[in-house]
């Protein structure tokens, strides 16, 4: 039997070879650092568009919560007004109740039972019309003695005056009213003249 010599690698193979390992382990190492520089630039990518995505949220978010007020006063706003036109027509019916409790001469209203009836009848009737006015919000203007205001009453007559302030409301010929503190009908008013202008 023969015997197989063993000979040795030249030392050069074992250089190369381990030159060799060596830039696998570099190479690896450059793949390494690679990949860790694009984790970190997907990272960063995902962070800003995280970012972004809540900054859109947040507005997405205040515009929505923008709307739902905005529907709320519409809504609270129509519940009040929405009645004002009804309510309008509603004003001739109470001022002709007025005008039928006024027109019974005093004299009558002690000496004439009939009269007396008809009277708290209708009084009766103009007491209810203004407990359905103001369940709605809708109010008499309390104006006599106070100063003119073009908002609220249109002047029909002048009178002269000189101890009361200009302006100074002394009559009404047609009531006011208000609607949830917003004009329904101006009042007609009668006014002074002559005396001393008002002071602000």
């Amino acid at each position: 039997m023969k015997k197989e010599k063993i000979v040795d690698k030249p030392e050069c193979e074992e250089t190369q070879t381990a030159e060799s390992e060596l830039e696998q382990e570099l190479e690896s190492v450059d793949t390494a650092e690679s990949e860790t520089e694009n984790e970190l630039e997907d990272l960063e990518f995902l962070k800003a568009e995280n970012q972004r995505l809540k900054e859109d949220f947040l507005r997405a978010y205040a515009d929505a919560e923008n709307i739902k007020k905005r529907c709320a006063q519409e809504i609270e706003k129509n519940n009040k007004y929405a009645i004002s036109s009804f309510a309008k027509s509603l004003l001739s019916v109470a001022d002709n109740l007025h005008r039928a409790i006024e027109a019974i001469p005093e004299d009558k209203k002690q000496s004439c039972t009939e009269a007396m009836s008809l009277l708290k009848g209708v009084e009766l009737t103009e007491a209810e019309l203004m407990k359905v006015f103001d369940k709605f919000g809708i109010k008499k203007m309390e104006i006599i003695g106070t100063v003119f205001d073009p908002n609220y009453h249109q002047v029909i007559q002048e009178v002269e005056d000189k101890e009361k302030p200009n302006g100074t409301i002394v009559a009404e010929l047609q009531t006011g009213y208000m609607i949830n503190n917003r004009i329904l009908r101006e009042a007609m008013v009668v006014v002074t003249k002559g005396g001393p202008s008002e002071q602000h």
